[in-house]
C-alpha cells in the first residue's frame, strides 16, 4: 500500500500551490516534501504538478487524484484529531548544513537530546549558503559569508589551521631547520615526509603553504582517505603529516596521540559563523542548537579575531 504521508503531502502543496508553503504546514522539510512528491510520483506513473518558478501547478491527472483522495484524507485526519491528546504540538524539524568533521567532534554526541527533529546536511559552503537562502536549510555552519541581505551571519568562534603529525615525527628535527630561517630547507623537510589528504577539500593545505611558501604544494599527499577525523585517527599509528583545523584535534594533541608540528610563521586563522534567514519559524531550535556549538567550542573564543 502507498505511504499515507506521500497523499498527506500531495494534499499540503496542492493546497498551498509551492513546496515550501507545504512544509511549513506539515512541519517538515522542504527536502522531505520534494522527496514525497517524487515518490509519489513514481508510484502512479505519471506527474501530478507541473512546477514553474514561482508555484505548483497541478496536472489534470493531478486535480483528478485530488478529488478522489481530499474527503477521505480529510476525515482521516479528524479522526487523528480526535484521538490525539490534546497537549500533544507538532513536533518542528529544521534542516542544518556543516561540514562532516565539524558534525563528528560538535553536535553528534547530542542528537539524541533535542527535544525536535533534526536533518543533518553535508556539502560545499557555497551550495550550502544558497540552500540556506532558498529555505532549504534552517541553519549553516561556516567559516564563509554569504552576500545574501536574507541571511544573518553571527560570529561564534574561531579555528586556526595548523601542521600536525603522529608521535613518531621528530619535531626537535624540525625545529633546527626551521631556527636556521632557511624557508626553502623548511619547505623542503616538510616534502620529504610522509602526507595525509582528504578525497573531497585540500583548500586546509593550499592556504597553509601559500601563506608560509608564497605558493601552492607542488606535491600531493600520500595517502588519501574520506575526511579529515580520518587523517587524525591514521596519524595515531605514529607517522605522517597533515594540515588541520585545531579544534579537530586538540584532545589528541593533548592526550599525546599526534603532535602539534607547526602553527605557521604567519598564522592561518578563519572565523566561524552561524547562518540563518532573518524571517524563520525556528528561533528557538535555532538558538538550542547554537547553544550547543557554544558549550563544544567555547573555549575558542573569538576576543582576538572579531574587530
Amino acid at each position: 500500500m502507498v505511504n499515507l504521508e506521500w497523499y498527506r503531502t500531495f494534499k499540503a502543496i496542492y493546497k498551498t500551490g509551492t513546496l515550501t508553503g507545504a512544509a511549513d504546514s506539515l512541519f517538515i522539510s522542504q527536502p522531505g516534501v520534494s522527496l514525497h512528491l517524487s515518490s509519489l510520483e513514481a508510484y502512479v506513473g505519471y506527474k501530478l504538478f507541473d512546477r514553474t518558478v514561482r508555484k505548483m501547478i497541478p496536472t489534470e491527472r493531478g486535480k483528478v487524484l485530488f478529488n478522489a483522495i481530499c474527503e477521505p484524507l480529510t476525515k482521516l485526519e479528524e479522526v487523528e484529531k480526535n484521538f490525539q491528546k490534546s497537549t500533544e504540538k507538532h513536533t518542528p524539524t529544521i534542516s542544518v548544513g556543516m561540514c562532516f568533521e565539524t558534525f563528528q567532534t560538535t553536535l553528534e554526541q547530542y542528537v539524541s537530546t533535542l527535544p525536535f527533529n533534526l536533518i543533518i546536511c553535508f556539502g560545499e559552503y557555497p551550495e550550502m549558503l544558497d540552500q540556506l537562502d532558498k529555505g532549504i536549510l534552517d541553519l549553516i555552519i561556516t567559516p564563509k559569508k554569504g552576500t545574501s541581505p536574507n541571511i544573518l551571519h553571527e560570529a561564534f568562534s574561531s579555528e586556526q589551521i595548523i601542521l600536525v603529525g603522529g608521535k613518531d615525527i621528530d619535531t626537535m628535527q624540525f625545529d633546527q631547520v626551521k631556527e636556521s630561517g632557511n624557508f626553502e630547507s623548511v619547505e623542503e623537510w616538510l616534502k620529504n615526509e610522509k602526507w595525509y589528504g582528504t578525497t573531497g577539500d585540500m583548500e586546509h593545505l593550499f592556504q597553509f603553504w601559500t601563506m608560509n611558501f608564497g605558493h601552492k604544494p607542488d606535491f600531493r599527499p600520500n595517502y588519501i582517505v574520506p575526511n579529515l577525523n580520518s587523517i587524525i585517527r591514521c596519524l595515531k599509528s605514529g607517522a605522517g603529516l597533515a594540515v588541520v583545523p585545531d579544534f579537530l584535534c586538540k584532545n589528541e594533541i593533548e592526550k599525546g596521540e599526534i603532535k602539534l608540528v607547526w602553527k605557521g610563521e604567519k598564522k592561518l586563522e578563519n572565523t566561524l559563523y552561524f547562518g540563518c534567514r532573518k524571517n524563520t519559524n525556528y528561533h528557538n531550535e535555532i538558538d538550542h542548537i547554537k547553544g550547543l556549538f557554544r558549550k563544544v567550542m567555547g573555549k575558542n573564543e573569538l576576543d582576538s579575531v572579531i574587530k
